[in-house]
C-alpha cells in the first residue's frame, strides 16, 4: 500500500522543508517532494495540513506512564505504557527497568520480551535496565534495598530474556569495569549513573567501553572548581553521549541552556525519564516499591523528597527545549531521535529520507501530537 503525506512542514536532522510531501510504500519513506513538484498516485492520502512532520520520537529511558509501571511485572502495564508512549509521538521505546531483585528483573524481561516480539503500538527494540549495578549513596529514587555489585552474569541472564540494549551503573563501584568490556561484546552501551565517580573515573571507563551519561547532571557527582566530577567530564568530553531530562525540573531552565549551548547537539539525547506519574495531573503512585507522591508535574519519593523519576511526556519536553533554546527544529531533531538510533546501532531510523523507516510523528504548532506512524501506519 501507499500512502501520501502532503502540505507537510516536514523536518529532519538539518533539513526543513515547508509545503512537502512525503511518498510511504509498505514501511518505508520511498520518496519526498518539495512544494512544486508534481505528486504521485497513492491508495491513502494525509494532509498534514501546514503542520510539523518529524522522526518519530525515541525515548530510551522510561519506566512506565499512566499509573503502570515496566516493574509492575505485567505484559498489560508494558502494553499501556506503549500505547501512551505513542500518543506522545514516541515511536521507539526502551522499556526500562529499575533496581529490583534478580529473580524479578528476569520475570519483567520475560513480559518484556513478549511486547517485543508483538509490538502493537510504539517499537521496542530492547531494555534499558537502570541498576541495580549503582552507587548505594547516590541511589536517589532507586531502592536502596536491592542495590548489589556490578555482576555481568546477572546482566547476562536479564539479556538472554530480552535484549538489552543499554545498561546503567556506577563506573565507581569495583567491578564495573568488567562489566562495561562484557557488556560492549554484546552490543550492550553502557551508561554512568547513580555515581560518586570522578572525572577521571569516567575517563578511565571510556578505556572499558562506557558511552553514555544517564539521566545528566541527576545523580551524579556535580562540577566543582577542584574536581569537575562526571557532569564535567560530560561537558569536556566530545565523545559522551548524554541524556538529558527536559521537564524544567530535573534540569532547571538556565541548566537546559547552557547544556544546549556548551554541548553539541550531535552527542545530547532527549529521555523523559518517566515513571507511572506520567498522564497523571494529581495522586500517588509507586516507583520499584516506594512511595511516590505526583502534584503539579513533579513526582518525588514520599518518604525523603527525593525527586522519582518525571511525569514528562516526549512532546512536552521537545516543546520546552525549542522555546528555552531558540534552536531550529531541524537541530533539535538530532536529540529526538537521530543520536539515539545512531547510539544504538539502529540503521534506517531517525531521518525522513528514501529508504528510511516510515516511524513519524506529526504535531500541531503548539508540539501537542496529531498523528503518529509506525512503519508507515497510523497507530
Amino acid at each position: 500500500m501507499k500512502t501520501l503525506i502532503i502540505h507537510a512542514r516536514m523536518v529532519s536532522p538539518d533539513v526543513e522543508i515547508a509545503g512537502a510531501s512525503l511518498l510511504l510504500e509498505q514501511d518505508r519513506i520511498v520518496a519526498v517532494f518539495g512544494p512544486d513538484e508534481t505528486l504521485p498516485v497513492a491508495d491513502q492520502v494525509i494532509d498534514a495540513a501546514g503542520r510539523w512532520v518529524l522522526p518519530g520520537f525515541f525515548d530510551i529511558h522510561c519506566h512506565g506512564a499512566d499509573g503502570h509501571d515496566v516493574c509492575d511485572n505485567s505484559l498489560d502495564a508494558v502494553r499501556h505504557i506503549a500505547m501512551r508512549k505513542l500518543q506522545e509521538g514516541v515511536t521507539t521505546w526502551l522499556p526500562t527497568t529499575l533496581t529490583q531483585p534478580q529473580a524479578k528483573l528476569e520475570e519483567i524481561a520475560g513480559k518484556c520480551a513478549q511486547y517485543i516480539a508483538h509490538p502493537e503500538f510504539c517499537r521496542a527494540p530492547g531494555l534499558h535496565v537502570e541498576g541495580p549495578f549503582i552507587n548505594r549513596k547516590n541511589a536517589g529514587a532507586q531502592n536502596p534495598e536491592f542495590v548489589r555489585p556490578p555482576n555481568f552474569n546477572e546482566l547476562k541472564r536479564i539479556h538472554d530474556r530480552a535484549p538489552v540494549c543499554i545498561v546503567s551503573l556506577a563506573p565507581d563501584i569495583d567491578g564495573a569495569d568488567d562489566v562495561i568490556r562484557q557488556a560492549s561484546a554484546l552490543g550492550i552501551v553502557s551508561s554512568a549513573a547513580h555515581t560518586s565517580s570522578t572525572a577521571a573515573r569516567i575517563f578511565e571507563a571510556k578505556q572499558a567501553g562506557l558511552t553514555h551519561l544517564t539521566h545528566f547532571c541527576n545523580a551524579m557527582t556535580p562540577v566543582h572548581h577542584r574536581e569537575i566530577g562526571v557532569v564535567g567530564a560530560g561537558l569536556l568530553d566530545d565523545s559522551l553521549k548524554i541524556e538529558v531530562i527536559c521537564d524544567t525540573i530535573h534540569l532547571c531552565p538556565d541548566m537546559l541552556r547552557l547544556v544546549f549551548k556548551l554541548v553539541p547537539v550531535e552527542r545530547l539525547m532527549m529521555i523523559t525519564d518517566s515513571m507511572a506519574a506520567s498522564w497523571i495531573d494529581q495522586g500517588e503512585v509507586m516507583l520499584g516499591g516506594l512511595e511516590v507522591i505526583v502534584k503539579d508535574g513533579k513526582a518525588v519519593l514520599k518518604e525523603g523528597g527525593a525527586l522519582a523519576g518525571s511525569a514528562l511526556l516526549y512532546n512536552e519536553g521537545v516543546r520546552n527545549v525549542a522555546q528555552i533554546t531558540g534552536l531550529p527544529l531541524h537541530q533539535i531533531v538530532k536529540t529526538t531521535s537521530w543520536n539515539q538510533a545512531q547510539s544504538l546501532g539502529l540503521d534506517g531510523f531517525g531521518k525522513l529520507e528514501p529508504g528510511f523507516f516510515a516511524d513519524i510523528v506529526i504535531l500541531d504548532a503548539d508540539f501537542s501530537v496529531w498523528k503518529t506512524l509506525v512503519g508507515g501506519q497510523v497507530r
